[in-house]
């Protein structure tokens, strides 16, 4: 489950060129834009990623000028990633004296819930987003790859390993499963009823529930539900389809490899997130892989690509999201 908001150790600090009164943090492979002198290395500081909502505190006023937001009817502040005389600044570091109450905490405590901080949710256009039939189910796995700058200590174990990396779209999740002879279909946090919803009306035009139940197993398709009315339909589609980018094996509790995945989706004939890489190493650095994920959509080249996802090929179970920084910085 991501942190939004965590204890931890700054890496290093670092000049930005020209720039007199700022200077660049890092933790773990994130950069933030911080005061000169306001941390040096070795610090501990509570560091909150991009995507937080923070609330409207006094100790966060400084933020109002550039981050302000309202998320349904709740106003707070939305961290998202800015460049700042040229450096790119993700996130946001407070001193560890915003959580005073003569605690001490380890570093990768959260303190999400401790702050008032929740993750920002791009809103949902009225009447799409379907009646609530419960929560997401407990046995399927949620949705939720770790970026890798926050795998920093992971990514040399990593170097070894063959990775397929597939194009990360920029919509709104969707799980569609069979277990136990019941068909189900779920946003992100939970499972909807049966009704006139985007979810419910692109499944059914896409035949998904048919195609999965004459396997007769008890499995999940998971994708990526984009077109109208989703994030500003980026890729200019007509009509919403789902992009599926993995499958689910319920019984043994795992994802399907990525052989599996692929002759599963090719006999079903269902549409998968654009493969970018069959396979790959990854590059020395972190950084350089953020800048592979850079480019344009496979969908729609006239749009920068949210990023990518890479999976290992085989052997041990890893995945992780590369958010191309270009995609965020255009994010309004």
């Amino acid at each position: 489950m991501r942190k939004l908001a965590r204890i931890e150790r700054v890496a290093k600090v670092s000049p930005i060129p020209d720039a007199d009164s700022i200077e660049v943090a890092t933790v773990q492979s994130w950069n933030v834009v911080i005061k000169k002198g306001e941390f040096k290395e070795g610090d501990l500081c509570v560091y909150c990623e991009i995507d937080s909502f923070l609330p409207v505190r006094e100790e966060f006023e400084f933020l109002r000028k550039s981050s302000f937001k309202k998320m349904e009817d709740k106003e707070g502040f939305r961290l998202r990633t800015l460049k700042l005389r040229g450096q790119v600044s993700q996130g946001l570091l407070l001193q560890l004296s915003i959580i005073d109450n003569g605690q001490q905490y380890p570093v990768g405590y959260e303190v999400t819930d401790l702050l008032g901080i929740t993750k920002y949710e791009p809103p949902i256009p009225a009447g799409t987003e379907g009646t609530i039939k419960g929560g997401f189910p407990s046995f399927i796995s949620k949705t939720d790859e770790e970026r890798i700058q926050n795998l920093a200590d992971e990514y040399g174990s990593y170097k070894n390993t063959e990775f397929y990396a597939t194009e990360k779209l920029d919509g709104t999740s969707i799980t569609c499963y069979t277990y136990e002879g019941s068909f189900g279909v779920c946003q992100r946090n939970y499972e909807l009823e049966e009704a006139n919803n985007m979810y419910w009306e692109t499944v059914a035009r896409l035949g998904i529930k048919e195609k999965l139940m004459q396997l007769n197993k008890n499995i999940a398709l998971q994708g990526e539900l984009i077109g109208p009315s989703i994030q500003g339909n980026p890729y200019q589609l007509k009509e919403r389809t789902i992009k599926v980018f993995s499958v689910f094996d319920i019984d043994n509790g795992r994802y399907y490899k990525f052989e599996e995945f692929t002759a599963l989706t090719k006999e079903l004939s269902i549409d998968t997130v654009p493969l970018i890489e069959t396979s790959m190493k990854l590059p020395e650095t972190i950084d350089m892989l953020l800048q592979f994920a850079d480019g344009k959509s496979a969908l729609n080249p006239q749009t920068n690509r949210e990023g990518l996802v890479l999976r290992s090929l085989s052997g041990t179970w890893i995945s992780f999201k590369v958010i191309s920084n270009l995609f965020l910085l255009s994010e309004k």
